[in-house]
């Protein structure tokens, strides 16, 4: 292949940064928090950070409503203050992306407040409005990700607005050019800031039918899959027209590129395989990476998974580079879908693959789904449709640093409960344990940076049989095997010459050429020759 991409070598990291660290002790997380705990990171062994959203917002979604794109939110710190974050990132080799969210403002945003101030506001069709429908309701039967219509009405105007999430965060309406500008205008400024990409929520929904058409009725719905579902979302997300706004944004982030320091752009896109494939454009030019969700709710079951990556492997474009997600801000934990044991197995899985891995903060600890008390719940989709297990806060809970009060996240009290088991389950306590999860996690990642074969190799699906999942990763002459044992017992597994590397077990490495797979173990195997 050509020179690679600095991203496609990479392994990137979600913070979020209600949750790494608190330097006010406000029991907030915040950007000088996030300073502070950089050497962390770079000897953790990542490439890039991504900040979930940190611009000015009044948290009704906890900042996926933002009121200024350019502003930093006050709880996060100043602008300044990303500056030098910025700065002191890029002085230690890490790349940092922002969280761009495209689809809706905040309705404090100056924009909306213009918007629905009159019907002849020039900032009217900057947003969706509608007239109601015959009998008064709403325009149509879409309803909102977070559960009832997707539609408020605005009694001064007399018409409704359209907001696929909270109605505090109403839809722009990227039909018109002038929304389209100002929103790519954005992306300059902090392009030219220094940022090297975004992640961009939820591009599959920024572009709505013209006609406004109802949605299909959901016929699996059932009432614990929640309201959002039950209808299908064929004319409110994944139109056409989002493909040239895709497009448009590629060619910011290509101009702002330099040799060896090209700027990235990540999709946010929950979409079958099939038509997740059209956001890499049809010539390279959409986004480089739409993210590849399919691992987090993956059956744990060794042939449906070796389905499932052969399938993804076939599918990808022309140049289009792959990507794996274990897990993420919303999202339950890889640990509390799998256990602590083959939460290991899983981490050797998402490193090893074939493309650009995310780790979410925490994971690389073993962190669970957190307990939330009902008084202490925060995340207005919980607070919507409560009971349903959707809520997200248990998958935000504060990063665990140390066994002092609060964790060594803050001085004062955090703003999620901390994870239960935090005075043993921290990065002071794991740090030196030869047998911890963070330990593994340290030594994937230094296997991964000096192991082309598993940063650039091809990935080669083998054959096995009952709960073994294997792959050969090869380039350039050099031959892995990563034979992973996703069941709890002993597992036969025939491994050609070769050496062991690395186990998701702790304690000695396999001597010889051994015929079974441990119980819940991975295995990084080097291979003598090919026959």
């Amino acid at each position: 292949m050509s020179r690679p991409h600095w991203w496609q070598s990479a392994v990137l990291y979600q913070i979020y940064p209600w949750s790494f660290q608190d330097s006010g002790n406000d029991g907030i997380g915040d950007l000088r928090g996030i300073k502070a705990r950089l050497d962390y990171l770079v000897e953790l062994g990542i490439d890039a950070i991504w900040l979930s959203p940190i611009f000015l917002s009044p948290m009704a979604d906890f900042g996926y409503d933002v009121a200024d794109y350019r502003g930093i939110d006050p709880r996060f710190g100043t602008l300044a203050d990303f500056d030098s974050l910025l700065a002191a990132a890029h002085t230690r080799g890490l790349k940092l992306l922002l969280d761009f969210v495209p689809n809706h403002s905040s309705d404090q945003h100056p924009w909306f407040i213009e918007s629905r101030a009159s019907r002849a506001n020039p900032k009217r069709d900057w947003y969706i409005w509608r007239d109601p429908a015959v009998d008064g309701g709403p325009p149509n039967n879409w309803i909102s990700d977070f559960g009832g219509p997707a539609w408020t009405l605005d009694p001064s105007t007399g018409q409704y607005y359209y907001h696929a999430f909270l109605k505090e965060q109403p839809d722009l309406n990227w039909r018109n050019p002038e929304v389209r500008a100002a929103m790519l205008d954005v992306l300059r400024f902090w392009f030219a800031r220094g940022v090297d990409g975004f992640r961009i929520d939820v591009l599959w929904h920024i572009v709505k039918h013209a006609a406004f058409p109802d949605n299909p009725p959901n016929p699996d719905w059932h009432p614990g899959m929640g309201a959002m579902h039950q209808v299908l979302q064929h004319h409110s997300t994944d139109q056409p027209e989002v493909h040239d706004i895709a497009a448009d944004m590629r060619v910011i982030a290509d101009a702002f590129g330099r040799e060896g320091d090209d700027r990235v752009l990540i999709g946010e896109i929950y979409l079958p395989v099939e038509r997740l494939m059209r956001y890499y454009g049809l010539q390279g030019e959409g986004v480089h990476l739409p993210f590849n969700f399919q691992l987090i709710d993956a059956p744990w079951h060794a042939r449906q998974l070796a389905r499932m990556i052969a399938e993804y492997e076939a599918a990808l474009p022309v140049g289009g580079w792959p990507n794996w997600v274990l897990g993420n801000h919303d999202r339950p934990r890889s640990a509390s879908k799998r256990g602590q044991a083959q939460a290991r197995v899983a981490a050797m899985l998402l490193l090893t693959l074939r493309g650009t891995p995310t780790l979410y903060y925490g994971d690389e600890l073993g962190m669970e789904n957190g307990v939330i008390p009902p008084e202490r719940v925060r995340d207005p989709r919980e607070l919507r449709e409560p009971g349903l297990g959707l809520g997200r806060d248990p998958v935000r809970t504060p990063m665990p640093w140390d066994d002092s009060p609060q964790a060594g996240f803050t001085l004062g009290e955090s703003w999620l409960p901390l994870n239960a088991d935090w005075p043993r389950r921290n990065v002071a306590a794991q740090w030196d344990d030869p047998a911890s999860m963070l330990s593994l996690h340290r030594a994937l990642l230094q296997l991964r940076r000096a192991t082309p074969a598993l940063t650039l190799g091809s990935l080669h699906i083998v054959e096995a049989e009952g709960d073994v999942l294997a792959y050969r990763r090869e380039h350039d002459g050099e031959h892995l095997l990563i034979a992973l044992n996703l069941g709890h017992q002993a597992a036969p597994f025939a491994l050609p010459p070769g050496s062991p590397l690395l186990s998701t077990l702790p304690g000695p490495l396999p001597d010889g050429v051994p015929p079974i797979l441990r119980p819940d173990e991975g295995l990084i195997w080097k291979v003598d020759r090919l026959t």
